[in-house]
């Protein structure tokens, strides 16, 4: 397989995206979800997993739709850690890994008539050391594993409780007219075979305990852009513009 091949998919190297590159390792760049929005935006990428915001405030990408890592409630890896009440905060460390969620942390905050400061979290290892400090994928996952003193804000589940939809967090982004069927197909079929082997990613995955893999993957997460999941994304769209956030793009879903 030539380089350009291999490289054309870009995904996120998390415990909740392997599923959707199941059988397409070989073909796909792991980077951090900045580093591949990067990479798409320079047209080193066809097709990135990336944070939903990466393409609702950049123009010239498209949605593979059917396909998504989301939740419809507590989703466990996406969570403000805090040793105080969420109400007195003045300012909270952001994992810089994802702009999705520390914009949903912004709306969230916002409903609740708060606006604090939101600062860069330069170093994972002193995460713990801050009163409130919001962290998301393995990362947050790995803070959960060890010990700690701080409460979760789970804000899959805050989402729920606010609006009773969904949250999507990361989609299939691709270049338009960078995109052809074959591309299309090699990721809905690497989803299906990654949830028709999810037990043995399961019992396979090198990390946490089997027990978190699978409350994790067979019940936080889910893959499906639905309905349900475009209704949550149009809602997050919403608040994103009564926040100030910015022009914000209309998605683009292809089959």
């Amino acid at each position: 397989m030539s380089d350009a091949a291999r490289l054309r998919i870009g995904s996120v190297p998390y415990l909740n995206s392997v599923p959707l590159t199941r059988g397409i390792e070989s073909e796909t760049v792991f980077a951090t979800p900045p580093k591949l929005a990067a990479l798409l935006h320079a047209g080193q990428l066809e097709a990135a997993l990336l944070s939903v915001t990466a393409v609702l405030f950049e123009d010239g990408y498209d949605i593979l739709d059917g396909v998504a890592v989301a939740s419809n409630g507590p989703v466990k890896s996406v969570f403000l850690a805090h040793r105080r009440p969420v109400e007195e905060a003045r300012e909270i460390f952001c994992d810089t890994a994802s702009l999705t969620s520390v914009n949903l942390l912004r709306v969230l905050l916002a409903e609740r008539g708060l606006q604090p400061q939101l600062l860069p979290l330069e170093d994972y290892a002193r995460a713990h050391e801050h009163d409130f400090v919001l962290l998301i994928g393995n990362a947050a996952l790995d803070f959960l594993s060890a010990p700690h003193d701080h409460a979760v804000w789970d804000l899959g589940q805050a989402w729920h409780e606010l609006t009773g939809l969904p949250f999507v967090y990361a989609v299939w982004a691709l270049r338009r007219g960078a995109h052809d069927a074959s591309l299309l197909e090699k990721l809905r079929r690497a989803k299906f075979r990654g949830l028709a082997e999810l037990e043995e990613i399961i019992a396979t995955y090198p990390a946490y305990d089997a027990g978190l893999r699978r409350a994790y993957l067979d019940g936080h997460i889910h893959y499906g852009l639905d309905n349900a999941e475009k209704a949550g994304l149009a809602r997050f769209i919403a608040l994103l513009r009564k926040s100030g956030a910015g022009r914000i793009h209309d998605p683009r879903y292809v089959r």
